[in-house]
């Protein structure tokens, strides 16, 4: 009984705390996120219209609140970019895409120290372009580079980790499922965010590349060049290429050129793409099997959506947000050293949960207190913190968040991508992908530090296509 009155007597933001602290628990424990997240929610909508309308007038307008929610947001004509662009990603690969990039990149980077690890993170970086799936395209390049890399002698925990690593950039580089998902949170302009992708995808690409310039100047046995290509042989694998150039075309002039809409331009791929797979001959069966792993893929990423979206309703109604961002505003240090540590809890958090149940979880909380921090939504660039206006703050910030997502992405010991080419690669353990990953997040770390530094490499393209 005292404890039940102690529990009524609670104000929203104590139950707010309390709850977050179980979904963090059960997280922790093993829990899925989808589960986790949407039980914690409902639990905690029950508790605060309990206290005020009683247990089961609370109990019901709880049920129907939680049972309302997944429907009105993710019927958002928005969201259905993602299962486009992953459905793009798997007909890419069925269609031999990914192979004729490989090979395209082996033929005109390969001369370098290293060639065949730089290969491998260009032509990860062109699938990205195509797929938006960071675990699609690690997948995808460990069947493909690893056997490769392996056969000319390169160490296998390295040749694992370059393929984990450069699986992350599917993140960045538009069409990027994460970068929707954050849009749709934050409520900002998809178009904005996918063409504010770009630059930092490539940037992160270069670093990741020159890395593996210095690992194999630095060690002369790290893996020889590839050479004996000539120019013919050579300009003769870009035809297979042009498919990739193609989408990436599509999304930049519907989006851009004011013709379409995201998920047109989507749309728009998926067709040149399964009609570049008809005329390859692509089997029914392999058709099927496209359209399973995409359902796949699809169902898990909304079902932890689903979940998220009553975890934060519940933090609205606790007004959680709203204080964590009070509380922010009032701290009596430098605003950039806030925002480091906010950076810093992602890495940690991180650590135990996948990127996108991340996101969703804290970018209810992070993202208003990282607008307050910066002077509002309104703010102009003048009257600002990190001297960006409300508008740009929203999509630097949000760049700056998706790479820390690809960061956890390598991170042990819940690096998805590094599980997942460990199972694609039976010769590699989890361990030995962990191992060859560890320079990549040193890149990382320095990616992040660049953009941090300089977030006119996020800004451009947006602005210069009018959409900042």
């Amino acid at each position: 009984m005292d404890i039940i009155s102690i529990m009524a007597g609670m104000d929203k933001l104590d139950i707010g705390l309390v709850m977050t602290g179980f979904m963090l628990f059960m997280v922790i424990i093993g829990m899925r996120v989808a589960f986790a997240a949407g039980i914690s929610g409902f639990l905690g909508l029950v508790w605060i219209f309990a206290a005020k309308l009683g247990f089961e007038k609370g109990f019901i307008v709880a049920v129907k609140m939680a049972g309302t929610i997944p429907h009105s947001k993710v019927s958002s004509l928005a969201l259905s970019l993602i299962p486009a662009f992953i459905l793009i990603g798997f007909l890419a690969y069925h269609t031999g895409l990914t192979k004729a990039l490989f090979e395209a990149a082996k033929r005109w980077v390969g001369w370098l120290p290293g060639g065949m690890g730089v290969a491998t993170v260009f032509s990860a970086a062109g699938f990205a372009a195509v797929s938006g799936a960071s675990l699609a395209t690690s997948a995808v390049f460990a069947k493909i580079a690893v056997p490769e890399m392996l056969k000319l002698g390169y160490n296998k925990r390295f040749a694992a980790g370059v393929v984990a690593a450069s699986g992350t950039l599917a993140s960045l580089i538009p069409p990027s499922a994460i970068l929707v998902i954050y849009a749709i949170i934050v409520e900002q302009d998809v178009g904005a965010l996918l063409m504010a992708g770009f630059l930092p995808g490539v940037t992160s690409a270069l670093i990741y590349a020159g890395l593996v310039i210095f690992l194999a100047m630095s060690n002369k046995n790290f893996g020889p060049p590839v050479t004996g290509y000539t120019w013919k042989e050579r300009f003769a694998s870009i035809p297979e290429t042009l498919p990739v150039f193609s989408v990436i075309a599509i999304i930049i002039i519907c989006i851009y050129g004011g013709i379409g809409t995201p998920t047109e331009a989507g749309s728009l791929g998926v067709f040149i793409i399964f009609m570049m797979a008809v005329y390859k001959g692509m089997k029914l069966g392999d058709f099927k099997k496209v359209l399973i792993e995409t359902s796949k893929l699809t169902v898990m990423i909304f079902s932890i959506i689903w979940g998220v979206l009553i975890y934060v309703r519940f933090l609205g109604f606790a007004e959680l947000p709203d204080a964590f961002s009070s509380w922010i505003v009032t701290l009596e240090q430098s605003p950039m050293i806030t925002l480091l540590a906010i950076l810093c809890v992602y890495a940690i958090l991180g650590m135990f949960m996948d990127a996108i149940g991340m996101l969703l979880l804290t970018l209810p909380i992070a993202y208003p207190a990282v607008m307050a921090l910066n002077g509002g939504e309104s703010v102009a660039a003048a009257d600002s913190a990190f001297g960006l206006s409300g508008p740009a703050c929203a999509i630097w910030f949000g760049i700056i968040v998706v790479k820390m997502a690809e960061l956890c992405l390598i991170t042990p010991p819940i690096g998805l991508n590094c599980f997942v080419v460990a199972s694609v690669r039976p010769e590699c353990s989890v361990q030995d992908v962990y191992r060859g990953t560890t320079p990549f997040f040193i890149a990382d770390v320095i990616t992040i530090a660049v953009l941090i530094a300089v977030p006119s490499i996020v800004l451009w393209l947006p602005k210069m296509v009018g959409l900042l």
